[in-house]
C-alpha cells in the first residue's frame, strides 16, 4: 500500500479525507492502525480504507507512514515500530517540539523523516502546514510529500529553526481566532442578532479578510486604513482594541506558544 496512519484521528482523517478527495492516493491503498476499534471503525466507514490494530502491520504494508498519534507517545510508538521500518520508507511526523535530531535518536538509524506542522483547517480543506524534511530524502522525495499535504492545505518547506514558530503562528492559532469569533458574535447578540447569524456574520468576515490578505497581496495594515474612514466608526473600534492591548495581547500570547513547544 503507498500511505499508512498510525493514529485515525481528526487529524489523520483530514489527511487521508483531502488525499482521496484529491484523488491522489486511492483509498484501498490506505491503510490505517488505531488501538481504539471505535475509531478504526469510522475511518473505514467514512474513508473505505483498510484498518487494523496493528502498527507493525502499516509499517510492513505502507510506502509513506504518517505518525499521527500525540506527542506524548511517540516515543513509545517508534520504540514499536523502529526495526521495521525499511531505508525506502518516509515517516512524516505531525507532533510538535519533536525534532528531527530527537526522532533520528528514537529510530536509531538512518530514516527518510519529514518533520511537518499542519493545522485543524485541514480537516475544511483549507489548512497551512510547514514541512521540514532531513538529508536522507531526494528532491523528488521532497516533492511528492509536498504534493500529499498540498491535497488539504497550503504547504511551506521551511528550516527547523522555525518550527517552533509556525506552532504559534499557524498550529495553534486557529484557537485565537475561533476566540475572536466568539468574542464578535458575543458583541453582535448583545447587540441584538440572533446567535446562528451572529456566528455567520462573523466567521465570514474573518473569512474574508484572510482571503484579501492572501490574493490582493497587500499589507494589513494597508487594508485595515482602507476600512477607517475619518472621524468613522471603525478607526473608534481600533483605538479601543490598542487602547485594551489586543495587539501585544496576541504578540505575547505566540511568544509563550512558542517557547512551550520549544520544550515539549
Amino acid at each position: 500500500m503507498k500511505l499508512g496512519f498510525i493514529g485515525t484521528g481528526n487529524m489523520a482523517s483530514a489527511i487521508m479525507g483531502g488525499i482521496i478527495k484529491k484523488q491522489i492516493i486511492a483509498a484501498e491503498e490506505i491503510i490505517g492502525a488505531d488501538l481504539f476499534e471505535p475509531g478504526r471503525q469510522k475511518a473505514k466507514s467514512q474513508f473505505g480504507i483498510h484498518v487494523t490494530a496493528s502498527n507493525k502491520e502499516v509499517v510492513e504494508k505502507a510506502e509513506v507512514i504518517v505518525l499521527s498519534v500525540k506527542p506524548q507517545f511517540y516515543a513509545d510508538v517508534i520504540h514499536e515500530i523502529r526495526d521495521g521500518v525499511r531505508d525506502n520508507q518516509i515517516v512524516i511526523t505531525i507532533a510538535p517540539g519533536k525534532t528531527l535530531a530527537w526522532l533520528a535518536e528514537q529510530f536509531g538509524k538512518e530514516v527518510k523523516l519529514v518533520r511537518t506542522m499542519p493545522n485543524t483547517p485541514a480537516m475544511v480543506g483549507e489548512g497551512m502546514t510547514a514541512a521540514c524534511p532531513n538529508q536522507n530524502l531526494s528532491e523528488e522525495e521532497v516533492a511528492y510529500v509536498r504534493t500529499l499535504l498540498e491535497s488539504f492545505s497550503r504547504v511551506e518547506i521551511v528550516p527547523e529553526r522555525l518550527m517552533d514558530t509556525v506552532v504559534s503562528v499557524s498550529g495553534s492559532s486557529p484557537a485565537y481566532v475561533f476566540m475572536l469569533i466568539e468574542a464578535m458574535a458575543d458583541a453582535a447578540v448583545s447587540g441584538g442578532m440572533p446567535r446562528p447569524q451572529a456566528y455567520q456574520f462573523a466567521a465570514q468576515a474573518v473569512l474574508g479578510s484572510a482571503k484579501m490578505v492572501l490574493e490582493t497581496g497587500k499589507h494589513p495594515g494597508e487594508l485595515k486604513d482602507m476600512v477607517c474612514s475619518p472621524a468613522g466608526t471603525t478607526i473608534e473600534a481600533v483605538r479601543v482594541l490598542e487602547e485594551r492591548g489586543f495587539r501585544s495581547a496576541v504578540f505575547e500570547a505566540m511568544k509563550v506558544c512558542e517557547e512551550m513547544s520549544k520544550g515539549m
